[in-house]
């Protein structure tokens, strides 16, 4: 276990707003304030802000494209004293945005990181969208390519759980076409946009009307995009794999069939009485 120094530095891992200032915490702005430097993906963007909360603390750039050089020269601030604080250029870092090889170097070397909430436009989006949120997956950015961007849609056609992606203004379109040929086009699709912003969009559909409703109105190829597709329908025929069955006759040698089926829907995500009528069918 890794232990960490009483005279050293933390990192703080700040989230920012992603359009409305007002969504800025009071804790992030003294965060900020206070810490020695801040690491930004872009100081230029992140100056406005900073200056909006009259915030003087000087800035370093850290991004996608930074080398280890300045990861390690971070680190070696923190363990001399210095706190850190680490944004990106709007919402949470790390959620599609740099900061994973600095954050995993800081805890590798036994450095305090802490994180300071705030906005989120990926958790934004399911607040407010309407579609099964007790799971869900973030798969950030899809591929600019449309084959492997088809590709990569076709590996979660089957997936169950709410997707969730952002998307370019400028490939937003397409996108949805693909997503209606590979993943049909009765697929239940939410478009958040602008979240937080003046313009801010949240409208749900199937995916065809979606992208017909996109290409239509150019104004809704703009500005940063969120999608949140529902998973996929759980198939009409229910089928028992072994695992299932073994599930269940481990089940039924110690309990009723009423209570072996219960159980069993919840191990398995079968439906019960599927289950019961399957285990009485064993019984004959």
């Amino acid at each position: 276990m890794t232990t960490v120094a009483s005279n050293q530095g933390i990192l703080y891992v700040v989230a920012t707003p992603i359009g409305n200032l007002g969504d800025m915490v009071p804790r992030a702005v003294e965060t900020l304030q206070t810490v020695a430097v801040i690491a930004a993906e872009d100081t230029r963007h992140s100056s406005r802000l900073l200056a909006h909360f009259d915030i003087k603390t000087p800035c370093i750039a850290y991004h996608d494209h930074s080398d280890e050089t300045r990861v390690e020269q971070l680190i070696a601030r923190i363990q001399a004293g210095d706190s850190v604080a680490l944004i990106s250029d709007a919402g949470t870092p790390l959620v599609s945005d740099p900061g994973y090889r600095l954050v995993r170097s800081a805890r590798q070397a036994g450095v305090k990181v802490v994180p300071i909430p705030g906005a989120c436009a990926m958790i934004a989006a399911l607040s407010a969208a309407g579609l099964p949120s007790d799971r869900f997956a973030f798969e950030g950015f899809l591929p600019a390519k449309q084959v492997a961007r088809c590709t990569q849609l076709q590996s979660l056609a089957a997936d169950p759980r709410t997707l969730i992606f952002y998307e370019a203004p400028h490939r937003i379109l397409e996108t949805l076409q693909d997503m209606a040929q590979v993943f049909g086009a009765e697929r239940e699709v939410v478009m958040a946009r602008e979240l937080t912003k003046t313009f801010e969009t949240i409208k749900g559909s199937n995916v065809s009307e979606l992208a017909a409703w996109v290409e239509s109105d150019s104004n809704q190829q703009r500005g940063e995009i969120v999608l949140l597709v529902h998973g996929a329908p759980k198939p009409e025929n229910e089928a028992m794999t072994p695992e299932h069955m073994h599930i269940m006759k481990v089940l039924l040698d110690e309990l009723p069939v009423k209570q072996a089926a219960a159980i069993g829907a919840k191990l398995t995500g079968l439906k019960k009485n599927f289950l019961y009528d399957w285990a009485l069918q064993q019984a004959e």
